[in-house]
């Protein structure tokens, strides 16, 4: 086994899946993480998004995606500027799908 697939498979594990090295913050996406939500659909006046509940996997992952660029952009513009900006499908995101700000007292 080489040195690179063994390293993958000790991170595959330590993470506890593939897709972890992927999307947690400043992995291979180079943005911040989106913010995650869990049941019940409303937890101390925070309500899960819509988007979240009607089963468009589809769109949950565009919803995802948009909300790792709008955390990214605001707090750490220079990962995007790295990454060459922002492309058109992303900014399309962007307005498809606005930002959910954390709840006052959260942070």
């Amino acid at each position: 086994m080489s040195r690179d697939r063994s390293d993958n498979a000790t991170l595959v594990r330590v993470m506890g899946n593939e897709v972890s090295p992927v999307t947690e913050s400043f992995g291979a996406a180079r943005m911040l993480e989106e913010p995650h939500f869990t049941r019940p659909a409303e937890f101390r006046g925070w309500a899960v998004p819509e988007v979240l509940r009607n089963g468009d996997h589809a769109k949950i992952e565009r919803w995802r995606r948009a909300q790792a660029l709008h955390r990214t952009v605001r707090a750490r513009p220079d990962l995007i500027e790295r990454r060459g900006g922002l492309s058109n499908v992303e900014k399309t995101l962007l307005e498809e799908f606005p930002c959910v700000p954390y709840p006052k007292g959260l942070l």
